[in-house]
């Protein structure tokens, strides 16, 4: 892959995130990314039907590569803003963070562009962590919120070493077998070449449950049955999710609409999700000390 001047166009979709999107986008920009240039990649930030939509300058206070747009809607689903940040990306390679509640690290943009230097048709996989002392569903039950979170924050100094959040955080289900483990079943950062994305119709519209469902896994499992696509897998980096009352990750464990999700999967694709496997990865990065606890 011959990577143009704009190489990487990261796809950030909100909803009603004022608080966790002033963090995620820092940890998008050049105070916090290494190894990175400011062409060398642009942050859309999709606004999902917010009823507290973000001001533009909440977003483009990050840099000049990062764009703000407010899509008017009525759905609770992100797919189609997914769709339309990708129809607005200008870079060959596009990353999707579906919940723009997800702060990443700063070797995540490094590593996703040199996967795709050394792997031009790599899918490019980063694992998931819940912010705070357990995984979410269980710690908001036992007092976990977002001024404890603000609290947690500000005492590990995240911003002066973005590493610090693995010190704070608790591996997702999803990613729970560890860097060395199976490939995550859902990929909260995600990346492809733009034109693979778009040859796959991108996200399905059909899936309209609230936050998506199980759109994130479903485009997982698509997009690895491709014929000739590299899984990777990048270590040492990784985004974290921040409390925001979401309705999947922080709702109570009784609560979860899971059975909802996977009835919705079953009906459009006729069974049950089960995450198509991935024997080989390659793996991509480096290994900080505050990420080795998570080695299995």
């Amino acid at each position: 892959m011959n990577l143009s001047p704009m190489k990487l166009s990261i796809v950030v979709i909100m909803h009603n995130m004022r608080r966790e999107a002033a963090r995620t986008l820092y940890s998008l920009s050049l105070a916090h990314q290494i190894g990175v240039k400011p062409d060398d990649y642009e942050v859309i930030v999709i606004d999902n039907g917010s009823s507290a939509p973000l001001d533009k300058a909440d977003v483009t206070r990050f840099g000049p590569q990062f764009q703000y747009h407010f899509h008017k809607t009525a759905s609770k689903s992100p797919v189609d803003a997914i769709n339309l940040g990708a129809q607005m990306a200008k870079g060959e390679v596009l990353a999707l963070i579906v919940d723009g509640a997800r702060m990443a690290t700063p070797g995540i943009l490094h590593h996703t562009l040199s996967a795709f230097t050394a792997y031009p048709e790599a899918v490019v996989c980063a694992l998931s962590w819940h912010l705070g002392p357990d995984v979410q569903p269980k710690s908001t039950q036992e007092g976990y919120n977002q001024t404890v979170e603000d609290a947690l924050l500000e005492q590990a100094a995240w911003r002066g070493d973005g590493y610090r959040l693995f010190d704070i955080s608790t591996i997702a289900p999803s990613s729970g077998t560890g860097f060395f483990g199976d490939f995550p079943v859902e990929c909260s950062w995600i990346a492809l070449s733009r034109d693979r994305f778009l040859d796959l119709g991108g996200f399905d519209p059909a899936f309209q449950s609230p936050g998506g469902g199980f759109c994130n896994h479903d485009f997982r499992n698509r997009v690895l049955q491709q014929p000739g696509v590299v899984p990777v897998k990048l270590l040492g980096e990784g985004v974290f999710h921040q409390v925001h009352g979401g309705i999947a990750t922080n709702a109570p464990p009784r609560q979860r609409p899971l059975q909802a999700f996977h009835e919705e999967y079953t009906e459009l694709r006729g069974a049950r999700f089960v995450p198509v496997p991935v024997p080989n990865p390659i793996y991509v990065g480096g290994m900080p000390a505050a990420a080795m606890p998570f080695l299995k």
